[in-house]
């Protein structure tokens, strides 16, 4: 059978018979893999340091017969090893993978590999807080199945106001004009910026960027339980 190569990222790991692994990655090209790693848990495995978490790694493969190809080689691309030293970080790390995994189709778009990609960047550095990563991942994957909400006029079609305050209707995606809202028009521009991708280092430098990460988080998780179903 032909060799094939490609850049992966790895969603899980599971051990198999003595020394075997069944990996599944996510590829920008062929979508989501499952391959079987043989030998990868033996001292002397060429394949284990090659398919490392939080790591985007060039693999060879093979298909196989069914839906479960063989891993030939794989070498580190880039390491994200700064994320292991912090164990709030891992976690969000790991939360970001099963996520994905769970909402992603066997061929997803390579704009959620890119998308765990940055993530992990984003998670590497210390400088950058945990919630604020997590927000930007959940809207980026609001805005990849379709949902995203309405940020320029409300529900009646107007044009969204600085002096408002607003409340969000999940039924019509949009904002409200509403006297005890917690929306104004801070929120909102932040919001906006989430959306249109700004890179999470990016978000950081606008003035206030913890604050309103905090304000409009319970709005994203709500958006990604509700749209997403996870």
């Amino acid at each position: 059978m032909k060799q094939l190569t490609t850049k992966a990222i790895i969603l899980s790991r599971t051990d198999y018979g003595e020394a075997d692994r069944i990996v599944t990655l996510l590829t920008p090209e062929a979508g989501k893999l499952r391959l079987i790693a043989r030998g990868v848990r033996k001292s002397k495995s060429k394949l284990a340091g090659g398919i490392e978490l939080f790591s985007v790694s060039d693999i060879t493969y093979m298909h196989g017969k069914g839906d479960l190809g063989t891993l030939i080689s794989a070498r580190l691309d880039k390491h994200y090893g700064k994320i292991i030293q912090d164990i709030t970080r891992v976690q969000l790390g790991y939360d970001l993978i099963k996520l994905l995994n769970k909402i992603t189709e066997d061929n997803p778009d390579s704009e959620y590999f890119h998308l765990l990609d940055q993530s992990f960047s984003a998670l590497n550095d210390a400088a950058l807080p945990v919630d604020l990563v997590r927000l930007w991942f959940e809207a980026q994957l609001i805005k990849f199945g379709g949902h995203e909400p309405d940020l320029f006029s409300d529900t009646t079609g107007q044009k969204l106001e600085q002096g408002k305050i607003y409340t969000f209707s999940f039924e019509d995606m949009a904002f409200a004009v509403h006297p005890t809202g917690s929306f104004g028009a801070d929120q909102i521009k932040f919001l906006r910026l989430v959306f249109q991708g700004h890179q999470p280092n990016a978000l950081m430098q606008v003035q206030g960027a913890a604050e309103f990460a905090g304000q409009v988080k319970p709005l994203l998780e709500s958006l990604r339980r509700i749209q997403l179903q996870h």
